[in-house]
């Protein structure tokens, strides 16, 4: 597999996609990755679903659907940020860094999309096909099988063990409204778990639940 560094001709774009905002706190004049997050959300989206149509033509839309959710939900893409050792490359500020941010799946699938969007404007379309092949190659693409979304397999863990059912809890929500940026807060039998970031309350819940079973259930696999 390619470094990511490979797939630009500018390296101030590469720079800018892997600088989270905390880092920004701490260097003035840096630009936080969000707005290349929100471009490479669309791109991932466009060329996800463009491989489905084509690798499935006979499936109806709600499947195509539901391989596109398991594809780019954000346990899968923090896994891509650690396969390209975006985790090790991470811009963080010494408070992100000492709390364990470089292990954030939420903050590791949001700069995987900051990636995306940076090859996007360096490179093209064309670039980021060719990037999302290596990384999701046609056999991961066409093996998907239904399993639970993290929040469910918390839930059913959390149950299970009888601790009750994980509450979401809205920390924070930054940004403006086409770019909000949200941190949703998970708490299991009264006591806070884990933290997670997207841009939908949908997207942090599911961060939030993925570091908690991190955290909690590290045997199971998501």
């Amino acid at each position: 597999m390619k470094p990511v560094a490979d797939y630009f001709k500018n390296s101030g774009l590469l720079h800018h996609a892997l600088t989270h905002r905390s880092y920004c706190n701490e260097h003035p004049g840096e630009k936080s990755n969000e707005r290349l997050e929100f471009l490479g959300d669309a791109v991932l989206s466009l060329i996800i679903s463009r491989r489905l149509f084509d690798l499935f033509p006979d499936l109806p839309e709600g499947d195509l659907t539901l391989r596109r959710s398991h594809l780019v939900q954000t346990s899968t893409l923090a896994r891509k940020s650690v396969l390209l050792r975006l985790d090790q490359l991470l811009l963080l500020s010494r408070g992100e860094e000492d709390s364990g941010g470089r292990k954030n799946t939420g903050l590791l699938a949001n700069t995987f999309e900051a990636v995306l969007g940076a090859i996007y404007l360096d490179s093209g379309l064309e670039t980021c096909r060719e990037f999302l092949s290596e990384i999701f190659p046609d056999s991961e693409i066409t093996s998907y099988r239904q399993t639970k979304d993290p929040k469910s397999l918390l839930q059913e863990l959390a149950q299970d063990r009888d601790w009750g059912t994980p509450t979401y809890h809205t920390v924070s929500a930054s940004g403006p409204d086409h770019a909000k940026k949200f941190v949703i807060s998970v708490t299991i039998n009264n006591h806070p778990e884990a933290t997670g970031e997207g841009t939908s309350k949908q997207r942090a819940e599911t961060a939030a639940a993925s570091n908690a079973l991190s955290r909690l259930f590290p045997d199971v696999s998501l």
